[in-house]
């Protein structure tokens, strides 16, 4: 049985036996971020070979989620206002949720802003500057690309057959873990041949998937949109020097703040794990001066992590638990305690 399958069936069973509903009192906390990346029509819906499917939802998943959040009695707030009511959790008893979206794709312009505005609820977005120039190597869509166009692929000196579909998802398999694995400068490098081997623009993959600056623009000037930092490369910073790390953290929120005219006071980590960002990084996140960062570690809010503003989990939304008793499972607080040894933080 497969990862998934098997966290379907789990969310299943926590849903289905009514844990959910009993421990959401004790363990849901005081609110959730919800993590999200692409919103497209048929996002997450696709069969066949598209690994990176996941990262996608459709809009009418997320106006259903949104409108989940309303029934369960979540205020829909900003980043903004979450760290407030963090920081006073103990004066108020209201759950919030908070919608934050990464990297800067322009379907969260197109597909997803037109939903929070029905619903006049704010949102986040995470923006890598090099993302939004067209000039980042999106190792993730660039290796999609070379196993879908390839018949052959050498990696690490292995070469395997990858005509049939089958093939296709076990080189996946195989190669994903290795080039994520790769130190980042090296992991791009590795990509940027891949791609020109077999005539692929790596770049203008970044370019057609990204918001423009005059997109981001846009979208910042609206009323309900927040613009957060995501590094400059979107790299794993733990990977990285510590001066590359506060580079990275720092040169980011400096080329967003020129060119919206305006502060960027959130960050996100790219990836967001244990493998990704821990006490150094969040450390060198406040030396920045951000008001709060968010990682990828599952969990709900609890009052205590007021004293961990630059490690506060979130919820993935992935395109392969497009179901709304999967949410209810993740939002009572139980997968993150378990993910977590039963404790409430993962802030290490």
């Amino acid at each position: 049985m497969s990862k998934t399958a098997i966290l379907k069936s789990s969310f299943d069973l926590i849903y289905h036996s009514g844990a959910a509903r009993f421990f959401a009192p004790y363990w849901a906390g005081v609110g959730v971020i919800f993590c999200l990346h692409h919103v497209t029509p048929g996002g997450g819906l696709q069969t066949g070979f598209a690994p990176n499917s996941n990262l996608e939802i459709t809009p009418e998943f997320l106006d259903a989620l949104i409108g989940l959040a309303r029934s369960k009695g979540y205020e829909l707030v900003s980043l903004d206002t979450a760290v407030q009511r963090l920081k006073e959790s103990h004066h108020n008893t209201s759950r919030f949720a908070v919608f934050t979206l990464d990297d800067g794709y322009r379907d969260n312009l197109i597909h997803a802003m037109p939903v929070f505005k029905k619903h006049n609820c704010p949102f986040t977005v995470y923006v890598a500057p090099r993302i939004a120039d067209g000039t980042c190597e999106l190792w993730w869509r660039g290796l999609e690309a070379v196993i879908g166009k390839a018949m052959t692929l050498t990696f690490a000196d292995v070469t395997k057959p990858i005509a049939s579909q089958l093939e296709k998802q076990r080189a996946w398999a195989s190669f994903g873990p290795l080039l994520q694995a790769m130190p980042e400068y090296e992991q791009r490098e590795t990509i940027l041949r891949l791609a020109d081997e077999h005539k692929i623009d790596l770049h203008k993959l970044c370019r057609d998937a990204a918001m423009t600056w005059d997109e981001i623009r846009m979208m910042a000037k609206g009323p309900l949109a927040t613009i957060g930092a995501h590094t400059l490369n979107h790299y794993n910073l733990l990977k990285l020097s510590a001066i590359d790390a506060e580079r990275e953290i720092v040169a980011s929120r400096q080329r967003i703040e020129e060119e919206l005219k305006q502060p960027v006071l959130h960050f996100a980590y790219p990836y967001g794990n244990k493998d990704a960002a821990g006490n150094r990084e969040f450390e060198l996140v406040k030396a920045a001066g951000y008001k709060s960062a968010v990682v990828t570690r599952l969990g709900t809010l609890q009052p205590e992590h007021a004293s961990h503003l630059f490690a506060l989990p979130r919820v993935m939304i992935s395109g392969r638990y497009q179901k709304q008793r999967y949410i209810e499972a993740l939002i009572s607080g139980i997968p993150g305690r378990l993910a977590n040894r039963f404790s409430g933080l993962n802030v290490s």
